[in-house]
């Protein structure tokens, strides 16, 4: 009764489609072309960037050359206070050596050892002397 009933053809015949072939040269030409638009903007972006990285390169050697003179200048005044601090250091520890205690009381002050005699040279017979 109600049962399926097989499917049937259809009474007009299904024209088939006819496939046009495209041609090949176009889609090659085509993608030839999308490469060469793709190249060309790969090469304007790298330009770009190339300019800008030349264009800070500029900028920044005149600034990289000073910061190396004033460390030039830092390293000469180092070393110009190395040598003195180790002056200080060498007179600092001579000042507190107990051995050369009484040579420094001499340099820095009038006292003198007791045994040691003091030699004045009066003023008026160096006079006379280098004039001879």
């Amino acid at each position: 009764m109600n049962a399926l009933q097989p499917s049937r053809p259809p009474l007009e015949p299904i024209q088939k489609q006819r496939v046009i072939p495209r041609p090949k040269r176009r889609l090659r030409q085509r993608s030839y072309q999308i490469m060469a638009l793709e190249t060309t903007a790969k090469i304007g972006v790298n330009l770009v960037l190339s300019a800008a990285a030349v264009s800070a390169l500029t900028q920044l050697l005149p600034y990289h050359w000073s910061q190396q003179d004033k460390l030039r200048e830092i390293r000469t005044e180092v070393k110009l206070m190395e040598g003195r601090v180790n002056n200080l250091q060498a007179e600092f520890s001579r000042s507190f050596d107990p051995r050369q205690a009484k040579s420094i009381m001499q340099e820095q002050g009038y006292r003198f050892d007791p045994n040691q005699r003091r030699v004045v040279f009066p003023k008026d017979l160096t006079e006379e002397q280098s004039s001879h």
